[in-house]
């Protein structure tokens, strides 16, 4: 089960964090948000409900806490009450953390307000407790109560993090030059080191010991640009194992046999999906069952479910069993691992898993069956063997057959288990040898045109050599480290989707370049590889392969064939035909335009199709013509940019979105341009075709949603 947490944010929003610094094009306040809203978009995306989140505006115009008579207390407010954060809290804290128009209001008493808010809500209960405040430190703030403020905080076990905008920090490199003095005791290195003549001794020294006793708790205390800076490094979900398995690991029967080995384990894979939040609608699913009917309007008929017979699909053909028979050959089977076998690791092939790997486990607090596992694995890994097993993970579940390799680490031992094919799984295929040519007559070439020379091998083994990625660099760093190196889909996708949450209408950031370094080779290794890869090109003869041409489809002479037979001749002596029909429409529009001699075949042909296209549209029950009309509508497309007649296809296409919006083709079509779109069936465009009038933007303009 997921740890239950309780975080707050304190946002400072006064007046001075809405100013820009030191070249910033955005404002301290901004710039802070930057770091807030990425982490609780994070954990509005993980939909968890025990993760609780709550937001204090620091130096805000007015004053509302549950500590508001306190005059310490005032220009805080609470934006949010912590509970479960959902899209609409997200909309109402975007509008809400605004600067303010005053600089009053103390830190430290906002630290006090959440220290209260977290004790109440989450009362003696087990919870993961955490204060975020960001600021810039230029601010006042008051020392009273800091040594009961940190014992407070170390006794609750709350995790206290300080980050400010300009904070100094020599590890890090960020130094500001002619710092505010108020923003010094806030420096996360020379919180004591106050530069204010005012300040006694022993105030430092309560600082020094209020930092110690909170770093002691885990917190932090940081630069912005240091916290904002590693938001660009994706964030690895920590997954929970699950036991997909728990039994014994047998060798031998137990029932018959009293040397029989019994091994209490348990096999463990990744977590399910987290839940999704509150605010989802609940979605009911129907289910429809049809068959073909040419006597029923669109082909098809609707049956019950009672009425259909269950089968097996046997390469192509559908193979009905009934339920009495299928209850004969059903084998009942109980939970179970039992040891069938045992081969040698060198005769294994790694090409025959079947699925992901899992690990096996002892049973959790069983001394006995952690040893007598471990001996287990150890005596196959000095044997250099693995196991082979019967599994079956439930009752009445089918049985698998399934490999055991050790696996020891330092300080884990476990057996990773994969699944292995029967014989009906494995598939034999034949294929020519790649280092020789054997003819007819059973005779073997190793010298080939289609076989690479010694010259052209050694050049191929150069340059792939060259290109090894598990060297080091000057500094003796691998230059692809394994840790480093992230799903560029995956987290490009939840980037884009927690920055359009909080920012619905502005564009979606570029991509960090964590993401898109290992897109493209090391610029080193391509430098260094440069000369071999000139030498790979020559050896191999590469040349360039002209363009292929646009259009001219008219203009093309057709190729002739080397018998000297005319067939085009041979077609044009049968009759030239006048109509399309509806049932084969894009061949006979292909070759309708074919044999077109002049312009006005051609507009006929596309009049013809499109009439088709529109009929098909007006007359299509539900989404039944739709596929067939997003092709034809794709050749049209096809076609007339070959035979550079854009126009004809743009115009239609502009009448046909018009109709299907205005409803004008037997109701609401909408989810048919919804199809269109997907398939990228838009205008054609210049980049199409050089005689399109349309542009690149117009075309996009045209697809987009609205």
């Amino acid at each position: 089960m997921a740890q239950k947490e309780a975080t707050i944010y304190i946002v400072d929003v006064g007046r001075s964090m809405g100013e820009r610094r030191h070249g910033r094009s955005v404002t301290d306040l901004e710039w802070a948000m930057q770091y807030v809203w990425d982490k609780i978009t994070t954990t509005v995306g993980n939909g968890r409900k025990t993760a609780n989140v709550s937001v204090l505006a620091l130096r805000s115009d007015d004053t509302s806490n549950e500590l508001r008579e306190d005059a310490h207390n005032s220009n805080i407010s609470v934006l949010s009450r912590l509970g479960q954060v959902l899209m609409p809290d997200i909309r109402s804290l975007s509008d809400s953390i605004k600067p303010s128009n005053t600089n009053r209001g103390d830190a430290i008493s906002a630290i006090v307000v959440a220290i209260t808010m977290i004790n109440e809500f989450t009362r003696t209960l087990k919870y993961k407790r955490k204060i975020v405040l960001v600021t810039n430190g230029t601010g006042p703030m008051s020392d009273n109560g800091l040594e009961e403020i940190q014992k407070k905080i170390v006794s609750d076990g709350i995790e206290l993090d300080i980050l400010g905008a300009d904070f100094d920090d020599p590890e890090y490199g960020v130094k500001e030059e002619d710092k505010d003095p108020h923003k010094v005791i806030f420096t996360p290195k020379k919180w004591w080191e106050s530069c204010l003549c005012s300040l006694q001794t022993h105030r430092h020294k309560m600082r020094a010991c209020f930092v110690d006793s909170l770093k002691a708790a885990g917190g932090t205390y940081g630069t912005l640009e240091e916290a904002i800076a590693e938001l660009e490094t994706p964030r690895i979900k920590a997954v929970n194992p699950m036991p997909s398995f728990k039994g014994m690991l047998r060798l031998g029967d137990s029932q018959k046999y009293e040397t029989a080995v019994q091994i209490p384990t348990q096999e463990e894979e990744g977590d399910p999906k987290p839940s999704q939040g509150d605010a989802l609608t609940a979605v009911r699913m129907a289910r429809t069952y049809q068959v073909d009917d040419p006597s029923a309007v669109g082909g098809k008929v609707d049956v019950e479910r009672d009425d259909l017979a269950k089968g097996y699909e046997y390469g192509r053909t559908a193979v009905h069993i009934s339920q009495i028979d299928e209850n004969i050959t059903r084998l009942d089977t109980f939970a179970c691992l039992d040891l069938i076998g045992f081969i040698s690791q060198d005769k294994y092939d790694r090409y025959l898993h079947m699925s992901n790997a899992n690990i096996i486990i002892p049973e959790r607090a069983n001394d006995k069956a952690s040893l007598a596992l471990s001996s287990f694995t150890h005596a196959l890994h000095l044997s250099s063997f693995y196991a082979v097993a019967r599994m079956v993970t439930k009752e009445n579940r089918a049985p698998l057959v399934v490999l055991l390799a050790p696996s020891i680490n330092a300080g884990y031992e476990c057996l990773i288990e994969v699944q292995l094919p029967f014989s009906e799984d494995v598939r034999s295929y034949q294929f020519p040898p790649l280092d020789k040519v054997i003819t007819v007559s059973g005779k073997t070439i190793t010298e080939h045109r289609n076989l690479p020379n010694q010259d052209l091998q050694e050049a191929m083994d150069n340059y792939v050599d060259s290109m090894e990625l598990d060297h080091k660099d000057e500094l003796g760093n691998d230059v692809l480290p394994i840790d480093e190196s992230f799903s560029p889909l995956l987290h490009r996708i939840e980037s884009a989707v927690r920055h359009r949450a909080v920012q619905p209408d502005n564009p979606i950031l570029e991509s960090p370049e964590i993401l898109t370094k290992f897109a493209h080779p090391d610029e080193e290794l391509v430098k260094n590889s440069a000369s071999l890869l000139e030498n790979l090109i020559s050896k191999a003869d590469v040349k360039k392969v002209p363009p292929k041409t646009k259009g001219r489809k008219r203009q093309r002479e057709t190729e002739k064939p080397l018998s000297g037979l005319d067939v085009d001749a041979l077609l044009n002596q049968e009759p030239k035909r006048a109509n399309i029909s509806p049932d084969n429409a894009i061949p006979e529009f292909k070759q309708m335009l074919s044999r077109a001699e002049n312009i006005e075949t051609i507009i006929g042909a596309v009049k013809q199709l499109c009439a088709i296209i529109e009929s098909q549209i007006k007359n299509s029950l539900g989404d039944a013509n739709y596929d067939r009309v997003v092709e034809e509508l794709g050749t049209l497309r096809d076609e007339l940019v070959d035979y550079e007649e854009p126009a004809l296809y743009n115009d239609f296409l502009r009448s046909l979105k018009s109709k299907m919006l205005l409803e004008e083709l037997g109701g609401d079509r909408r989810e048919l341009w919804w199809l269109l779109r997907r398939s990228k069936i838009g205008l054609i465009d210049r980049k199409a075709s050089d005689r399109s009038e349309v542009s690149e933007e117009e075309a996009k303009e045209f697809l987009s949603p609205s």
